[in-house]
């Protein structure tokens, strides 16, 4: 069986975000370890099984174990990647001004509280609070003290959000 080759798109070599917390980072690192030191033997062991059954071209469950094991490897190239490159975001208590790591609370005009903590992309949850420091919320936060108007500029307006408060 011969796999198509494809050329490489848009999204086949995507750009990872350095920044997280460090929970974050030993998250990554348990999954490296398990995936280094449980999933591929088991997977290198399934491959040599399926290798032994005969003829490499007629043989679908060897491919697909190939494949699997091939996955696994790029898996984990990508991780040892993320984490040699990896920024660690430290708690940082001057709270004058909004930081990577910061949790700000906001007012909108209409008089609502918000509160988002800004991190990085990798991180961000929008439904759970966490916002991105590249998104447009969080890039017009970022560098400014309480009592500023951070100015959000969407399509079809824009939006202002007073800082009330800044943690660390």
């Amino acid at each position: 069986m011969r796999l198509p080759n494809r050329k490489p798109g848009k999204y086949t070599f995507p750009t990872f975000d350095p920044y997280m917390l460090q929970s974050q980072y030993n998250a990554m690192q348990s999954k490296l370890d398990y995936l280094k030191k449980v999933a591929r033997p088991r997977a290198i062991k399934e491959t040599r099984e399926h290798a032994a059954n005969g003829d490499f071209s007629e043989n679908a469950e060897y491919q697909i174990a190939k494949g699997r094991l091939r996955g696994m490897n790029r898996k984990i190239d990508e991780l040892e990647f993320q984490l040699a490159q990896a920024r660690i975001i430290e708690s940082n208590e001057d709270t004058s001004v909004v930081k990577l790591g910061h949790t700000v609370t906001v007012v909108t005009a209409d008089g609502k509280e918000i509160t988002w903590k800004i991190l990085g992309p990798t991180e961000s949850d929008p439904t759970n609070g966490i916002i991105s420091y590249q998104s447009p919320i969080g890039a017009a936060l970022l560098g400014k003290g309480i009592g500023v108007v951070a100015v959000v500029e969407l399509k079809d307006r824009n939006v202002e959000y007073t800082i009330k408060e800044i943690r660390a």
